[in-house]
């Protein structure tokens, strides 16, 4: 997962925690991340899939978080934006007439699932309240 969602996401959540039962703009939140609005619009949509946020649009429109930062878990997160293995991605053509190139990417995929394991269950433990503690 080399890509910025992971985080994204979290400053997103984070926002949303600290600011309970208001409306938030996606321009407000994007100038804190400062990316486009476009991208917050849309990691928003992600976020209302896991039931997490509600958005209303209109000139008194935003976003709000629907749950309670102690439901969510880092891994929850994790899990929403995971599009590859932490370790990044195999070969996809090593030589099947090496000893090493033929058998390599059975033994990179035990260590990439391993790998993963280790950091779902790191953050399985930590929850968006927990993470959000640390700006008070």
């Amino acid at each position: 997962m080399n890509n910025t969602r992971f985080a994204t996401l979290i400053h997103i959540l984070t926002i949303l925690a600290k600011s309970p039962g208001e409306w938030l703009s996606s321009d407000w939140i994007a100038g804190s991340i400062q990316i486009n609005p476009v991208i917050v619009r849309k990691e928003l949509g992600a976020l209302q899939e896991q039931g997490w946020v509600t958005s209303r649009k209109g000139k008194e429109g935003g976003s709000m978080l629907l749950v309670s930062s102690d439901e969510i878990t880092l891994a929850d997160i994790y899990k929403t934006v995971k599009n590859s293995n932490v370790l990044g991605k195999k070969n996809l053509s090593p030589s099947p007439k090496c000893p090493i190139g033929k058998n390599i990417n059975k033994e990179l995929e035990e260590l990439f699932d391993e790998t993963d394991e280790i950091v779902f269950v790191a953050l399985q433990r930590r929850t968006l309240a927990g993470f959000v503690d640390q700006f008070n």
